[in-house]
């Protein structure tokens, strides 16, 4: 991935925004990484689905709070035992190539992500649906094979946003590069680090969008993404590195934005391949991390160490061990010479390249290093990543022995932080457990906290799968973090979640 100096940045954006009087404009935005695809399905991290989010949109979505609300849907019937979902759609609504937007496009967008004939790979999202039926134009049932009380919050996930159906028929698989949507912005350009769009006039939303389009462009250096906000080149950054937040304070016209996070940030162990296979390895590299010095070297201190394998911030999530995993290398050198390994052994962690988790990394590797484990650091491209870690068809070809990262449960539920991460049928390219667990325990109590809405069996189910991950240890258990943004403070109406997810549609210059 290319860097890019301040003369490059001041070419490249001729659609530059400035400070000043209140008029439509362009919103630069710079982000850390290069997109992965723009077809919400096959997206599997929050960057792609935050730029897909300005041209697309769900049956529901999330405001600033993770708080649901609706959007190509007005609202919704559940019966009882929530096996039976019905959707009032919004009326007068077109995708940007003027096909309508009604039931018959929910029933083709829904059927093609669970679609098991050509899985993608947000397919779980919907598959415990049985069937989607067409009661009217602007009505629709979902039909589940069993209880589900989560489906609406998997329908505001960004992987069944809605696609125009004309466009899929005339694309197909090239929808990747031609994204048709209902959202406030429509497709201009991706190429790269660029990704541009511009204003949809016919935006349903009267009154929106604001500006005049929207322009990520990818700063994978922490130092050019922040000089980029200084001279007037990007009016929004993020991730705002914790080690550059006092030089945005200080610039009166910008501001630092903070968000409490359901952002994990963790260390994948293939337990499918020795030596991560045996649990004692497992639990020594857990011994081996100082959680708060990870926290303060990395994250400037914009964190605390996880306490448990969900985020704690979501519901049903359980402190499993308060103050995170403790820092104690006598015990990890021990853990590893009973596992017979007591001269440590050498291993590769793959991550991202951008600044933030090359540091990451580097702070893993030195305190690994401490316990006699002597790990070589890759970074990899975000396009690189995705294919030699998540589109992996078999687990006897997966090449990863430790990954670094971090999940949001971009659903706001309890299962899509735990489900696509732990459970036995969860491996890529279908999900996202890039360790490779598998647990008899996790996967019964996982199984049980999808199959009822009933919240006291939830909350004992999740419990006792918190507690079995924890003790196998397939991950090192890091840090929540939080969300730091940089922006203009002209800027108003565009936000992070507390997922990492990118909102512009009510973005103003004021």
């Amino acid at each position: 991935m290319r860097h890019m100096t301040l003369a490059l940045a001041a070419t490249a954006l001729a659609t530059a925004v400035t400070f000043g009087a209140a008029e439509a404009k362009t919103l630069v935005v710079g982000v850390a990484d290069n997109l992965t695809t723009l077809d919400p399905p096959n997206a599997n991290d929050t960057l792609s689905a935050g730029a897909q989010r300005n041209i697309y949109q769900g049956l529901y979505g999330f405001d600033s709070k993770m708080q649901l609300e609706p959007l190509l849907a007005t609202g919704y019937e559940a019966n009882a035992d929530a096996t039976e979902f019905t959707f009032h759609l919004r009326k007068g609504v077109k995708f940007h190539d003027g096909t309508d937007f009604n039931a018959e496009a929910v029933k083709i967008n829904i059927d093609r992500v669970r679609d098991t004939k050509v899985p993608t790979k947000r397919q779980s999202l919907v598959s415990m649906v049985d069937h989607v039926e067409i009661v009217d134009d602007y009505t629709v049932k979902f039909v589940l094979k069993e209880p589900f009380g989560a489906l609406v919050n998997n329908l505001a996930h960004a992987g069944t946003f809605m696609v125009s159906p004309a466009a899929l028929a005339k694309y197909g698989k090239d929808i990747d590069r031609n994204p048709v949507g209902t959202g406030p912005y429509k497709f201009k350009k991706w190429s790269g680090d660029l990704f541009e769009t511009v204003k949809n006039e016919n935006y349903w939303r009267k009154g929106y969008p604001k500006v005049d389009g929207v322009t990520f462009k990818s700063v994978p250096e922490n130092g050019s993404r922040i000089a980029m906000l200084q001279a007037g080149e990007a009016s929004f950054v993020y991730p705002l590195p914790s080690e550059l937040a006092p030089v945005v304070k200080a610039n009166q016209k910008l501001e630092v934005v903070k968000v409490p996070s359901i952002i994990l940030r963790y260390v994948s162990m293939n337990t499918n391949k020795k030596p991560f296979s045996d649990v004692r390895v497992r639990q020594a590299l857990n011994y081996a991390i100082d959680k708060t010095a990870f926290c303060k070297v990395v994250y400037g201190g914009y964190c605390k160490p996880a306490e448990g394998p969900v985020p704690d911030l979501l519901k049903y999530s359980v402190k499993v061990q308060p103050g995170g995993w403790p820092y104690d290398p006598a015990k990890a050198k021990a853990l590893l010479a009973e596992a017979g390994y007591p001269n440590g052994f050498e291993t590769e962690v793959f991550s991202k390249n951008n600044a933030t988790y090359i540091r990451a990394m580097q702070f893993i590797q030195q305190q690994l290093a401490q316990v006699g484990v002597k790990a070589t650091v890759t970074p990899l491209e975000a396009g690189v990543e995705a294919q030699r870690v998540w589109s992996v068809q078999k687990p006897e070809d997966a090449t990863v022995q430790l990954q670094y990262g971090g999940w949001s449960a971009s659903t706001g539920d309890i299962d899509w932080a735990t489900r696509p991460l732990f459970y036995g049928k969860a491996f890529p390219p279908k999900l996202f457990n890039v360790a490779y667990y598998k647990s008899d325990v996790n996967d019964a109590a996982i199984e049980a906290g999808i199959a009822t809405a009933d919240e006291a069996k939830r909350a004992a189910a999740y419990k006792t799968a918190q507690e079995q991950i924890w003790k196998d240890a397939p991950w090192i258990f890091l840090v929540n973090d939080e969300i730091l943004v940089g922006q203009a403070k002209g800027l108003s109406g565009a936000f992070a979640a507390p997922d990492g997810g990118l909102n512009f549609e009510k973005a103003e210059f004021k």
